[in-house]
């Protein structure tokens, strides 16, 4: 960006023209990209994303911000977003159809009777199919040497990493400050509130960026669900190391790293989702899912880094 200072928002500032993304252009991307998990889950996806309408995508007076995924019984699942035509919308719906798949094929392999997934392993299943999809639209781009895509795919990728492996973490931090400051008998209070967040932001960002720390303070009142459902932030990123361990065994043997992560989705809450993991090669009891994590996203700031070299 050439900024002498880097503030928080300026991580959002795109460095290449936006490209605008039809709907049927996201369905296209993400249909090849989670081609590797066969023919069936393919067509279950499309039908879903087109002629049995999971989603209701389309802007609409009133309607709420966010986006999530529903389902249960033997009700199809369903996905609420509203498409805005960019690159982050595309993201969503990727990461908000891999909670849908879940539910679709852990509902067709268990009675109503076996508890549901828990959201530890529900941020699997939706970071899995973003790492997966991203994977397929970059070597596509290296491929036709379109560097432009290929910034904007990365853009896509650090926003989701910062969301997901640095705000979500801190914000977990800040839960647990706070119900420990509950326990011991004190109380809380929004500037209280407001100076915690801001003393973890800047200790993750270190000297990196200059923070307004009054604004930066009030990032815990921006969510709702995710500070009121049991440690819920923590599991974003547990759920996107997981993923990128999970997408690294593909490049050795696929169609055993597909069985194995077919049959964590099919699991639903049969098991703890640690033990679900382990039986698809993923350990969370040990560093390596953070490890792998930390690989993909050292190659994206360097491939980016010889991008905008170029560029110049």
């Amino acid at each position: 960006l050439g900024l002498n200072e880097l503030r928080e928002y300026d991580v959002k500032a795109a460095l290449v023209e936006p490209r605008q993304v039809s709907y049927g252009q996201a369905v296209d991307w993400i249909c090849q990209g989670m081609a590797p998990l066969g023919e069936a889950y393919v067509t279950d996806m499309r039908a879903g994303l087109t002629t049995e309408r999971w989603v209701d995508y389309a802007e609409n007076d009133g309607k709420r911000q966010g986006a999530y995924s529903n389902g249960g019984g033997r009700v199809k699942p369903f996905i609420f977003m509203t498409w805005n035509g960019t690159m982050n919308s595309y993201s969503t719906l990727a990461h908000e159809i891999g909670h849908s798949m879940h539910s679709l094929l852990s509902m067709r392999e268990h009675p109503y009777s076996v508890p549901r997934y828990t959201l530890f392993h529900a941020e699997v299943a939706s970071n899995f199919d973003q790492a997966m999809v991203r994977a397929h639209l970059l070597k596509q781009a290296r491929e036709s040497g379109d560097t432009t895509f290929e910034v904007q795919i990365i853009e896509e990728a650090l926003s989701n990493f910062h969301r997901y492996f640095f705000i979500m973490p801190t914000l977990a931090a800040f839960e647990l400050e706070a119900y420990r400051r509950v326990e011991a008998g004190g109380t809380l209070s929004a500037p209280d509130l407001n100076t915690l967040t801001a003393d973890l932001l800047a200790q993750g960002y270190g000297d990196g960026v200059t923070m307004d720390r009054e604004r930066s303070g009030s990032l815990w009142a921006q969510f709702s669900t995710h500070l009121y459902a049991n440690f819920y932030a923590y599991q974003y990123a547990t759920g996107i190391s997981a993923a990128h361990q999970l997408l690294e065994t593909f490049a050795g043997d696929p169609d055993a790293a597909r069985e194995n992560y077919l049959r964590f989705l099919r699991s639903g809450g049969r098991l703890d989702p640690i033990d679900a993991l382990r039986e698809a090669g993923v350990d969370m009891l040990s560093p390596a899912p953070v490890q792998a994590t930390f690989r993909t996203l050292e190659g994206y700031v360097a491939r980016l880094e010889e991008l905008l070299a170029a560029r110049r």
